[in-house]
C-alpha cells in the first residue's frame, strides 16, 4: 500500500511541476494567432521621441481613434466639422471609415452646443449611426476647443 501511496505522489508531484511549463507552452503558441496591438501614424512614419498618447491604436480589427478638438477661433458648428473631418482622415488612413463607426463619445464644452452640435453631427456616420454618448465636460475641453470626440470601429 505505501508504495502505490508514494507512486501516486510522485505522479503528482511530477504533474504539478510539468504542467505550468506545459501550459505555457500552449499559451505561447496560440498566442500567436492572437490580435496584435498595431498603431496606426498619420503620416505612416513613427516620431523620433515617444508621444503623450497614440492617436489611433488597432487591436484585431477593431480601431480605436484618440479624442480630437478643434484649436482655432469658431463656433460649434465650425468645430465639429473640423472633428468629424479629422476622425475621418483617421478613419481612412487605417484602412476604416465613417459608416464602420461601433461608438462615439462626444465631449462639450458647453452643453448649451448640444442643438448646434447635432445639426452638423446628423448623416456624418451613414444611415446607421454609431451608439453615442454625450456630455459636458467640467472644466472645459483642452486648447479652448469647444468640442472633443473620440471613436471606435472596426476594420
Amino acid at each position: 500500500m505505501d508504495s502505490q501511496r508514494r507512486r501516486i505522489i510522485k505522479a503528482a508531484a511530477v504533474t504539478a511541476v510539468t504542467a505550468p511549463a506545459a501550459k505555457a507552452a500552449n499559451a505561447q503558441t496560440s498566442d500567436s494567432n492572437a490580435p496584435k496591438k498595431k498603431v496606426h501614424y498619420r503620416d505612416g512614419k513613427k516620431p523620433e521621441k515617444p508621444p503623450l498618447f497614440s492617436g489611433a491604436v488597432s487591436y484585431g480589427n477593431l480601431l480605436f481613434i484618440a479624442g480630437k478638438g478643434a484649436h482655432f477661433k469658431g463656433d460649434i458648428k465650425e468645430h465639429t466639422k473640423h472633428v468629424l473631418d479629422e476622425i475621418e482622415k483617421e478613419l481612412v488612413n487605417a484602412g476604416s471609415s465613417m459608416n464602420k463607426v461601433l461608438k462615439c463619445n462626444v465631449y462639450l464644452n458647453d452643453l448649451k452646443d448640444y442643438q448646434g452640435m447635432n445639426e452638423v453631427f446628423r448623416g456624418r456616420f451613414g444611415e446607421e449611426p454609431p451608439v453615442r454618448t454625450t456630455i459636458a465636460a467640467a472644466g472645459g475641453i483642452p486648447g479652448d476647443s469647444l468640442v472633443e470626440i473620440d471613436v471606435i470601429a472596426y476594420i
